[in-house]
């Protein structure tokens, strides 16, 4: 099954639902319940995981009593999806100034190490794209 809803279209609460699904894996309505930030009621989240099952977002199955839901979506795509609405919502489409961002909150904490990987793969598009 392949994603179908693009995850920036997903309201604030699903997107909510979405994140704790990607960090945890696989999670029941209680464990979602327990998550959330000013948590509507338990019914109200099994309400917003069928949603998301309808809308392809989810999987489920069920374990005894529970459903245990799991993303459908790999963590690679959500992480593109997330980056690109960023990059669009505050950084008007730029990669550039996205990355000018970021390097500019983590100057003081990047090692030189990391500093050097960020090159390499600064050197590899630059391959790619000749």
């Amino acid at each position: 099954m392949k994603y179908s809803e693009p995850y920036n279209q997903l309201s604030r609460r699903e997107r909510q639902i979405m994140d704790i699904v990607f960090a945890h894996e696989k999670v029941t309505a209680q464990q979602v319940l327990e998550k959330l930030p000013n948590p509507p009621s338990y019914s109200a989240v099994r309400a917003m995981l069928s949603r998301l099952v309808k809308k392809s977002c989810l999987t489920y199955s069920q374990e005894g009593a529970k459903y245990v839901y799991e993303a459908v979506m790999d963590t690679s795509e959500a992480k593109q999806s997330a980056l690109k609405n960023l990059m669009a919502t505050f950084f008007d489409g730029s990669p550039t100034a996205a990355v000018s961002a970021l390097l500019g909150m983590q100057k003081d904490q990047l090692s030189d190490d990391e500093l050097d990987d960020i090159m390499q793969q600064i050197n590899a598009a630059r391959q790619r794209g000749e």
